[in-house]
């Protein structure tokens, strides 16, 4: 298995499929990658060389994209500042409600999670 930027990418995979591997690298990256390498798109990750891997290496570290870490670190720091401030957003994001004005009285069960019965009776 290759290792690019801490994580392993699957190597029975297509390059530009293992590279979404990453966080931060989707479709359209990933096949912009494998272009400016110059590799063949039907490629698999394990055939990679040294060399080709030193080189899609180097062209994610050129476009200086938030990847990984830092990416995780500012999504999280964005959302600790809706909280801060109070926001609407942020007060949804620190409920647990959905945040994109979707409905509650049904469904939003992914983000409310598990239902809690509420005053259920017990028979005797």
């Amino acid at each position: 298995m290759p290792r690019l930027l801490g994580v392993e990418i699957p190597g029975h995979k297509k390059v530009a499929y293992s590279l979404r591997y990453i966080n931060g690298i989707g479709p359209t990256r990933a096949d912009l990658i494998v272009a400016e390498a110059g590799l063949d798109p039907n490629m698999r990750a394990n055939d990679l060389d040294e060399e080709q891997l030193s080189k899609v290496l180097h062209i994610i570290t050129e476009h200086k994209w938030l990847l990984e870490g830092d990416l995780r670190r500012e999504i999280a720091s964005n959302l600790k500042r809706l909280q801060a401030i109070n926001c609407y957003r942020g007060i949804r994001h620190r409920r647990g409600l959905p945040v994109r004005g979707q409905r509650t009285s049904t469904n939003a069960r992914t983000r409310k999670g598990a239902r809690k019965t509420i005053g259920a009776k017990s028979s005797k």
